[in-house]
């Protein structure tokens, strides 16, 4: 909040170069920054209306950001006035946009009240802090469509054959112009038959054929390593979301179950799409 009422000060004091003068006073969420055809725009207008633009947007100049908001704001009061009484159509999307304005503010309110500083710390600590170091693993594979091929390869392998040299020339997998290495990967990666037979197995072994629904593989485990737990900086953001996505859809079936909702039976299920309800 302190950080709005500061932008809004700078606003309004740009603004005195191009518009009628503010002389000195308490600027407010009520100030009148501009009228049209007496009707006001506040700048608590201008404000609210700057939460929503796009990123790259309030980080300009506030001369050009309190003016550009107010004139498009000006733009909108006229053509509103234009219009005159709203219709059933619009004032029915009216009550829609309201709804959805509250509903966002209290989901807004939800996420915020789950992610404080001790709950962030605390869902850190028992998930991450305290979890054993996974483990990584870096391996190669020749992937052939049959056992006997794969055994084959144990002999050329055990008489000498490279193994890099035979995955180029043998597998038909996309790893085996690299030589068949498949890079780093860590639990839930590969597919269980081959990440079972990767866990079972030492550093530099080869291993018998092992079958998945991509055909046959022969592995070789290249190195392993234990993965770094991250630090509760790099953990904040993925942290929060999670907060959040609990908070959100324990609160909304708190609130739903706690309602008391009436559903009307009526046969008005193919109405949604006759649009002529809604003509005056």
């Amino acid at each position: 909040m302190k950080y709005r009422r500061f932008i809004a000060a700078l606003v309004i004091s740009q603004a005195a170069l191009t518009a009628t003068p503010l002389f000195a006073q308490e600027i407010s969420a009520d100030t009148v920054v501009a009228t049209v055809n007496g009707s006001s725009i506040t700048m608590g207008n201008v404000i609210a209306a700057r939460g929503t633009l796009p990123e790259q947007y309030q980080t300009l100049p506030v001369d050009e950001l309190f003016t550009g908001i107010l004139e498009q704001m000006i733009q909108q009061e006229v053509l509103r006035q234009s219009i005159g009484e709203p219709n059933k159509a619009l004032q029915i999307q009216m009550q829609n946009e309201t709804r959805a304005i509250f509903a966002g503010a209290a989901l807004e309110e939800m996420a915020e009240r789950a992610m404080t500083d001790e709950a962030i710390e605390a869902f850190y600590n028992e998930t991450y802090a305290s979890a054993e170091p996974s483990r990584e693993y870096r391996a190669a594979h020749i992937l052939v469509e049959t056992e006997d091929e794969a055994k084959a390869l144990l002999v050329d392998l055990d008489g000498g054959v490279d193994f890099a040299d035979l995955a180029r020339q043998k597998s038909t997998g996309p790893s085996g112009p690299n030589g068949g290495d498949l890079g780093w990967f860590g639990k839930g990666m590969m597919v269980a038959p081959f990440e079972e037979a990767v866990a079972a197995m030492e550093e530099g072994a080869v291993s018998a054929p092992v079958q998945t629904q991509f055909g046959w593989h022969i592995i070789k485990l290249v190195e392993t390593r234990l993965q770094d737990i991250p630090s509760l900086d790099d953990m904040r953001e993925e942290i929060e979301a999670q907060l959040a996505d609990v908070a959100l859809r324990e609160g909304v079936e708190r609130l739903t179950n706690d309602a008391t909702i009436e559903r009307i039976e009526l046969d008005v299920k193919d109405a949604v799409n006759d649009d002529t309800l809604l003509a005056d």
